[in-house]
């Protein structure tokens, strides 16, 4: 690897680990916004699937931290690893084939910026389906997917799309822009 690929993924990295701290913390509804899926969206574009797939994993990992993932853990351990990994790994690795696919840099910034959080949350449904019907069931009475979409994502979602689309390309573009700038000494 080149040092300035391992210098970015290191700042990414770190990015994440802040936001996902802080993001554990923003929980207007039953789970937290992910604010790290910002800087995984520009890790991915920038460095490509597999920069995007680690970033994912380390956001994944950390999510196993967050207050809200207590509820799953102590139901069942595996399949909530399982899931926190995959949902933030698969979402930095679409990103990333999203950036290598469409050659123009803004529309694939946008667009990873648009489809990363909706294949978050995505693979969160269906994980909770498969993995967790009983324990929603059982403790909150939520009994299909409508009730996961309305009572356990809700707001959450709206709010985390929002961010996430305006934010991960205009970071992305002032980045750019900065990166793009000629050094002076004054």
């Amino acid at each position: 690897m080149k040092v300035k690929t391992i210098t970015g993924l290191g700042l990414m990295t770190a990015l994440v680990v802040v936001l996902q701290i802080i993001s554990n913390y923003i929980t207007p509804g039953a789970v937290s916004i992910n604010l790290a899926i910002i800087p995984i969206v520009i890790g991915a574009i920038m460095f490509g699937p597999l920069g995007g797939l680690f970033l994912g994993l380390v956001d994944g990992a950390l999510i196993l931290s967050a207050p809200s993932t207590a509820f799953f853990l102590s139901y069942n351990a595996w399949a909530t690893v399982l899931l926190c990994l995959l949902k933030t790994g698969i979402a930095g690795l679409t990103a990333g084939f999203i950036s290598k696919l469409i050659k123009n840099e803004k529309i694939s910034t946008l667009v990873a910026s648009i489809v990363v959080p909706i294949l978050n949350t995505g693979l969160f449904i269906v994980g909770c389906l498969v993995f967790f019907m009983p324990l929603l069931s059982e403790s909150l009475g939520i009994v299909n997917l409508g009730g996961i979409i309305v009572g356990l994502i809700g707001i959450n979602f709206i709010i985390e799309f929002v961010v996430i689309v305006l934010l991960a390309p205009t970071t992305y573009y002032i980045y750019r822009i900065e990166a793009t700038k000629k050094p002076s000494i004054d």
